[in-house]
């Protein structure tokens, strides 16, 4: 069976902050990283929630898997997509920057075997 990947762009949450939650669901089977990112309280865990489920439709939709929630999570990688540029009025006239971070988190499912 070749591998199913589901891929989000530009989700407004810093990469570091997507990572924490990613890193705990690695390896994990579909059932149990959606029964765990239900129960993380964390802003990121409902993209990556949502993320999942996407990939569990290709599973079922695209390459004919019969149970997508006994497919297991082989690789998620989140990597840094382009930065949101803002400038913050600072004294005597001058302006700062400002990068508000975004992800583009790639996930993968395979095989229990």
């Amino acid at each position: 069976m070749k591998t199913i990947t589901a891929h989000l762009n530009s989700l407004r949450i810093a990469p570091r902050k997507v990572r924490a939650v990613a890193d705990t669901i690695k390896g994990l089977t579909v059932a149990d990283a959606r029964s765990a990112l239900s129960f993380r309280p964390r802003v990121a865990s409902v993209p990556l929630a949502k993320l999942l489920k996407s990939a569990a439709a290709n599973a079922t939709h695209n390459a004919g898997v019969a149970n997508p929630d006994s497919l297991i999570i082989t690789n998620i990688t989140v990597n840094e997509g382009r930065p949101l540029k803002r400038f913050m009025p600072r004294a005597m006239g001058r302006a700062s920057a400002i990068k508000k971070r975004t992800s583009h988190i790639s996930l993968t499912l395979g095989n229990t075997s």
